[in-house]
């Protein structure tokens, strides 16, 4: 941007590349981050490094975490005979913020997009399998993937891999918008669509 000096330059620019953040909004974070104390802009600074320091994926189910494995696959009183694939860690907050389902989770973290180049070994896909041949005691595999042309590529792919182990394999029911995300459902609209699940 012309008439600023080299660093606030350079924060306007880094905090464009932020998802949703265009010019003007960077730029008013950015006199916003000048104008807060230097003990709050640190911890602003040290927040963020040490979330890229010390988050990692989970081992067993792929979601964020900074332990292995993950709070949700160590809690003991988690329903372990069910198992909801979702695309993104975000997805397994939104979940988990409904409080009726209890069983355990796999993050896919991705999906299938052949227009993009994506396929099933490009997402933690391998690993799911791998639990499912593992693990006798999973009964049920709940699909949560995204209600779009991807999610619903992903969630037919990984039915016709389940369903000849003769797991039962469910979809959330399009409770959600098609084309939206899970992240920014509402808890309602996120308990309709999971107790409205239907076999595939």
């Amino acid at each position: 941007m012309k008439g600023y000096a080299k660093p606030l330059n350079r924060l306007i620019a880094e905090l464009s590349k932020l998802p949703g953040i265009g010019g003007k909004t960077a730029q008013r974070l950015a006199f916003h981050i000048l104008s807060m104390s230097d003990e709050e802009a640190r911890g602003i600074a040290d927040a963020i490094v040490d979330a890229k320091e010390n988050m990692h994926y989970c081992s067993v189910c792929g979601n964020l975490t900074d332990q292995d494995p993950c709070d949700i696959c160590s809690d003991a009183s988690r329903d372990k005979t069910t198992i909801c694939v979702v695309e993104n860690p975000r997805d397994v907050s939104a979940m988990e913020r409904v409080k009726e389902y209890h069983g355990l989770y796999h993050v896919l973290n991705g999906a299938i997009s052949p227009m993009d180049g994506i396929g099933p070994d490009d997402i933690n896909l391998r690993s799911l399998i791998v639990r499912l041949q593992e693990n006798d005691e999973i009964k049920e595999v709940i699909l949560a993937t995204n209600p779009n042309i991807e999610g619903e590529a992903t969630a037919m792919y990984i039915a016709r891999l389940v369903k000849p182990a003769g797991i039962k394999v469910s979809r959330i029911a399009h409770g959600l918008p098609v084309g939206g995300d899970l992240e920014y459902a509402d808890e309602e609209t996120l308990y309709r669509a999971m107790e409205g699940r239907r076999e595939l």
